[in-house]
């Protein structure tokens, strides 16, 4: 305490051990020992955020004691004000921009863990809140990239070298594709997913050209189409009758069509969920909605069998939604009557 280099003495010594002694040097009124002790908080790294909880509330007591504890408070806030939207906007711009892989992928990995912890914290907690809107304009302009790529990729090809001038156009596809894959699951995440479905199922001029590039080229394009459908499937997604119905007219043909490079091509295709998502999508519509989605599968099934989505169980319901249930419901009503003219009589 008495120490004339207590700077020097603190060096080396534990955060936990530093805040002990600045308790008592708070307890005892030292102020020069807090001075140190405060110097050293400023220049220690303190990362953990248990260790940081500690360091804060310790340095938050002391303000009004006349001690310069700001210094150690700007490691964690700043007097700048910066709106969160604008900071996290360009934070995904620039992993969105991003051609390196292994980059890409490990930081779409923390910025989607980082917002999950974010959606956790209490409504009130108003930092928590990051829009929507931010997520959906980065939607926009991927699919207009997007659209501008299946375009390209769809131009004729006259020689080898505009085949070979494509290959960096396949690769934007799919990175455009990835790009919103991932913007999707944060918004899945959020719960405000239902109006990237309808953006999704009104993508016609896309799913006309995407019959018109080779699978290899396009079939990334359709993971898409999928995680919508385990989202519907799984009610993460509560789009309206209307959108769902759009999005299985654009998008089920074309996802049938590439359905054997999903599954071979496409490292996070769960062909099992994916089915089940599909299949309770094209439940949730009208029952003869159901019969004409169904029947149209049933074509593709019969003719690709495994390359092509098994949609048995979904078949199965609608089947007894058709055939069974009219019947025992009449069977029902007919009892009904029975019991009550009985009952009269």
């Amino acid at each position: 305490m008495y120490c004339k280099e207590m700077k020097q003495r603190l060096m080396k010594q534990s955060v936990a051990r530093v805040l002990r002694i600045l308790k008592v040097a708070e307890l005892l009124g030292f102020n020069s020992c807090i001075q140190s002790c405060l110097e050293y908080l400023e220049a220690v790294p303190w990362v953990g955020e248990e260790e940081e909880e500690h360091v804060v509330s310790s340095v938050l007591r002391l303000q009004g004691e006349g001690v310069g504890v700001a210094p150690v408070l700007k490691r964690i806030s700043s007097n700048v004000y910066t709106p969160p939207n604008e900071t996290i906007s360009h934070i995904m711009e620039l992993v969105l921009k991003s051609n390196e892989e292994r980059g890409r992928r490990e930081m779409k990995f923390i910025v989607l863990k980082l917002l999950r912890e974010n959606n956790s914290l209490p409504s009130y907690a108003g930092p928590a809140d990051i829009c929507s809107e931010t997520v959906y304009t980065l939607c926009r302009s991927c699919l207009d990239s997007l659209l501008s790529l299946f375009k390209r990729a769809a131009e004729p090809e006259s020689s080898d070298k505009a085949t070979d001038s494509k290959e960096p156009v396949v690769k934007q596809i799919a990175l455009e594709a990835d790009n919103l894959s991932w913007l999707l699951e944060i918004l899945a995440d959020r719960q405000s997913a239902d109006e990237f479905a309808l953006m999704w199922a009104s993508q016609q001029e896309l799913a006309t050209l995407h019959s018109k590039l080779p699978v290899v080229s396009r079939y990334p394009v359709s993971c898409i189409t999928a995680r919508l459908f385990v989202g519907i499937g799984k009610g993460e997604l509560l789009p309206v009758k209307d959108t769902r119905q759009l999005l299985l007219q654009t998008w089920l043909q074309p996802l049938i069509n590439d359905y054997n490079w999903l599954q071979h091509g496409c490292r996070s295709f769960d062909r099992k969920v994916v089915e089940e998502g599909i299949g309770r999508t094209i439940l949730t519509l009208p029952l003869e909605d159901q019969q004409s989605i169904l029947l149209a599968w049933l074509g593709s099934f019969l003719k690709a069998g495994d390359n092509c989505p098994n949609l048995q169980r979904a078949f199965e319901v609608w089947w007894r939604r058709t055939f069974i249930r009219p019947f025992a419901d009449a069977q029902g009503n007919v009892l009904q009557s029975d019991s009550s003219a009985t009952s009269k009589q």
